[in-house]
């Protein structure tokens, strides 16, 4: 049987696609919410010193367990479309590492930046948005593009939730020969479609860091 007919292609490019949407979004939530864990935990002192806590608890919970643990809790807890869940699983989760790298961010910033945006009169939010947290970025796009390739790696954990992503789609055409050549010719191509996307994503971080060491 040809497994490369248009059908299965389309079949397993359609996996692809859906592999992408999750993988954008989730990283895009994950970027923002991971942002306010972090800053919460860096800058909550004092009074608020509960909520750097309960954030500190959140981030350690979900860093010490694995991810797939959580895509099949929220896969049963929690009903919907699969896209949405996806998006769910991988925010909770990947929050917690992304908050981590921000903080890490915070920590290269000198303290005089900090004081400084007081003395000129900026406020916390007004300093964060202006002044912190463009540096915090700059310092961290490595690290963070590093995490952005592990969700999308990751993705193919959702296989195991029946999400018609691409290591899914790519299972039920492998699924339709029963020789060994048409088994490894769509893990070849699911090899390569991963490896081309990621690899161009390290590129881009290669091409980035060059640009800034050249500055």
């Amino acid at each position: 049987m040809e497994i490369f007919t248009p059908d299965n292609v389309s079949f397993m490019l359609g996996g692809f696609a859906k592999t992408l949407v999750i993988s954008f979004f989730a990283i895009i939530l994950s970027i923002v919410f991971g942002t306010v864990l972090a800053m919460v935990k860096q800058f909550c002192k004092g009074k608020l010193k509960v909520f750097s806590l309960l954030v500190s608890a959140y981030i350690e919970l979900f860093r010490c367990t694995p991810n797939l643990l959580w895509i099949l809790f929220i896969y049963f807890t929690v009903k919907g479309n699969d896209v949405v869940i996806s998006v769910l699983a991988f925010t909770i989760f990947t929050s917690a590492v992304m908050a981590e790298i921000i903080r890490g961010g915070f920590n290269s910033i000198p303290k005089s930046q900090f004081e400084a945006a007081q003395s000129q009169g900026f406020g916390f939010f007004a300093s964060m948005r202006l002044i912190i947290l463009p540096q915090t970025f700059k310092t961290i796009i490595p690290a963070l593009f590093s995490q952005c390739t592990t969700v999308i790696k990751d993705s193919s954990y959702l296989a195991g939730i029946n999400v018609a992503e691409f290591m899914y789609t790519s299972k039920v055409v492998m699924a339709k020969t029963t020789g060994l050549e048409g088994v490894l010719l769509v893990y070849g191509f699911v090899f390569l479609l991963y490896f081309a996307l990621n690899f161009g994503i390290s590129l881009l971080v290669r091409m980035y860091q060059r640009r800034i060491a050249a500055a």
